[in-house]
C-alpha cells in the first residue's frame, strides 16, 4: 500500500478543496513568508544605520523559496523549536547573512506576522469566491424574478413569491457577509516588529535608544507587507481577538450558505429544482432512481463546522495570559487554516449550483396552482361583493367550500376542488367566468418582481461592478483550476 494512504488526509485538501487556499496555508508558503519577513526584517533595519550588507541581503533573496524541509526536520527533532530549525537552516544555506538573521527579533515576529499575512490572503481568496457566487445568484434571480412559487411561512403555505425573490434573500445575506469580510480586511492588525513581550526592548538595544528608527523599522515592515500601520500595542502575539472577528466573519458565510443549499434541498424534495446532476453520476447505491442534493448536502455539512468555529477561538482569546501563553498555538494551527479551507468549498460549491440549477417551472405551478385557490378566495369575496353580493353571506359560504375542500384533501387525497365548488355555488354566478382570471398566480406575488429589480440595480450591481476586476480574475482561476 503506497505510503501516503497510511497516514490520515485532512479531506478538506484531499477531497474539497480547489487548490488556492490549500496553498496560502501549505507549508512551503508558510515558511517562504517566515525568509521573507527575515529579508525584510534585514532591509529595514539596513536603511536605518544596522551594519548589514546589500551581498548578506542578496543571499538571503536567493534563497527565500528553496526550503530543505528535511534538514528542517531533523533539525527540528534535535532543537524541539520549529522557528530556530528555520532559522538555522537557512543561515546554512546563506552563510554569510547568518549572523543577521532574525537580528533582534522573536519567534513571534515570525509566526504571527506570517499568520495575519496568510488570514489576509485567505480572506482575499474567500471573497473573491464569495463574489463569483453573489454574481451567479444574481443572474438566477434576474432570470427568474417574474416566476411565482408558492412560498412558505412555518413550514406551511403562504402567500406567493417568484423564485428570483426567494433568491435575493439569500444574496442579501451574502452582501451582508461581504462588508463584514470588507470591514475585517481593512482592519486586520499586522503585529509588526515589537519584541519578545511587546516592549520592543531588544530594538532599544539595536538602536541604542532611538525610539524614532523603531517606529520607522515597525511601520517600513508593515508597508512592504502591503499594511498600512501595525498594530499600536501587543503582548508577544497580536491579540487572539482578531482570530474571534475573522472567524465570526467565516461563520456569518457559512450560516449563509448553510440556509441556501437547505432551502434548495427542500425545494428538491418538492421537484421544483434541482442541483446539477452527472451523466453518470450515482444518487443511492440502493435506489437507482434517485438524484439525491448531495452537493447541498455536503454544504451544510461544512457549514455546520465552520458556523461552530467562532466559540473555539473566543475562548482562545479569553485563556490567554498576560502577554501570552502557548495554549493557543496547537489550536490555530488547526483551526484557523480549516476554517478558511471548509469555506472556500462551501462558497465554491454553491455557485457552481446555482449555475448549474435545474428549475422545473410545471412542477413550481402545479404546487403553487394546488393551494392558490385557498388564497385566492379573499380576492374571490372582494370581487362577488362588488358584483352586487352580501360580503357576510358570501364569507360564510367561502368558509364552508373551504373547509369542505381540504376535508376531501386530507382525509381522502383528492385534489383541490375548491374552484369547482365556488363556480357552482349561486351565489357566485356573477363572477363565476372570472375565476380563472382571479386565479392568475402573477397577481399574488405583491411587488416581489420589482423588489427583485430594485435590490439588484440599487445593492448589487454597483458592488459587482466595484469589484469586476477581481471578479474577472477569479473566474479565470477557478477554469485555470478544473484544466
Amino acid at each position: 500500500m503506497p505510503e501516503s494512504k497510511n497516514s490520515y488526509e485532512s479531506p478538506l485538501v484531499g477531497r474539497y478543496s480547489g487548490g488556492r487556499m490549500s496553498y496560502v496555508w501549505s507549508a512551503q508558503n508558510k515558511h517562504s513568508l517566515w525568509r521573507k519577513l527575515w529579508i525584510e526584517l534585514a532591509k529595514a533595519e539596513k536603511t536605518l544605520g544596522i551594519p548589514i550588507k546589500s551581498s548578506q541581503i542578496q543571499e538571503m533573496e536567493s534563497h527565500a523559496e528553496d526550503i530543505d524541509f528535511d534538514a528542517v526536520a531533523r533539525k527540528e527533532a534535535e532543537l524541539r523549536h520549529d522557528v530556530m530549525s528555520h532559522i538555522h537552516v537557512f543561515g546554512e544555506q546563506c552563510p554569510s547573512a547568518k549572523p543577521i538573521i532574525h537580528l533582534g527579533a522573536t519567534s513571534c515576529f515570525i509566526t504571527d506576522n506570517s499568520e495575519i499575512i496568510q488570514i489576509r490572503d485567505s480572506l482575499r481568496i474567500a471573497r473573491a469566491e464569495l463574489l463569483l457566487l453573489m454574481s451567479a445568484l444574481a443572474k438566477f434571480a434576474d432570470e427568474r424574478k417574474n416566476l411565482p412559487v408558492l412560498a412558505f411561512t412555518h413550514c406551511q403555505p403562504a402567500q406567493p413569491t417568484t423564485l428570483g425573490k426567494r433568491f435575493c434573500l439569500y444574496l442579501q445575506d451574502f452582501l451582508f457577509d461581504l462588508r463584514r469580510l470588507d470591514l475585517e480586511l481593512d482592519n486586520l492588525p499586522f503585529r509588526g516588529v515589537k519584541g519578545t513581550t511587546g516592549t520592543q526592548a531588544s530594538f532599544m538595544e539595536l538602536f541604542e535608544g532611538d525610539e524614532a528608527k523603531i517606529k520607522s523599522l515597525d511601520a517600513k515592515i508593515a508597508k512592504a507587507f502591503g499594511f498600512r500601520r501595525p498594530v499600536a500595542v501587543s503582548g508577544q502575539t497580536y491579540t487572539r481577538k482578531a482570530d474571534y472577528y475573522v472567524l465570526s466573519v467565516l461563520s456569518g458565510i457559512a450560516q449563509s450558505a448553510y440556509k441556501a443549499a437547505g432551502d434548495i434541498r427542500l425545494m428538491a424534495n418538492l421537484k421544483e429544482l434541482e442541483e446539477p446532476f452527472g451523466k453518470n453520476q450515482i444518487g443511492s447505491s440502493a435506489m437507482a432512481y434517485k438524484r439525491n442534493p448531495m452537493r447541498c448536502e455536503r454544504i451544510c455539512s461544512l457549514a455546520r463546522y465552520v458556523i461552530s468555529l467562532p466559540a473555539n477561538a473566543a475562548a482562545t482569546h479569553s485563556c490567554q495570559w498576560f502577554e501570552r501563553t502557548l495554549d493557543d498555538s496547537a489550536n490555530r494551527r488547526i483551526v484557523i487554516p480549516e476554517a478558511f479551507l471548509a469555506t472556500e468549498i462551501i462558497v465554491s460549491m454553491l455557485a457552481e449550483i446555482v449555475e448549474g440549477m435545474q428549475v422545473w417551472p410545471k412542477v413550481i405551478e402545479s404546487n403553487l396552482r394546488r393551494e392558490l385557490p385557498f388564497m385566492a378566495t379573499e380576492n374571490i369575496l372582494m370581487a362577488a361583493v362588488k358584483a352586487g353580493g352580501d360580503r357576510q353571506e358570501l364569507h360564510e359560504a367561502i368558509r364552508k367550500h373551504s373547509m369542505e375542500a381540504a376535508r376531501q384533501i386530507k382525509e381522502f387525497g383528492k385534489a383541490n376542488d375548491l374552484m369547482e365548488r365556488i363556480a357552482k355555488d349561486r351565489l357566485f354566478a356573477k363572477v363565476a367566468g372570472r375565476l380563472d382570471g382571479i386565479l392568475d398566480p402573477a397577481k399574488f406575488v405583491g411587488r416581489a418582481p420589482s423588489q427583485v429589480e430594485d435590490f439588484l440595480d440599487g445593492e448589487i450591481k454597483p458592488v459587482l461592478r466595484k469589484y469586476s476586476r477581481e471578479i474577472r480574475h477569479a473566474k479565470t482561476m477557478r477554469t485555470a483550476s478544473k484544466v
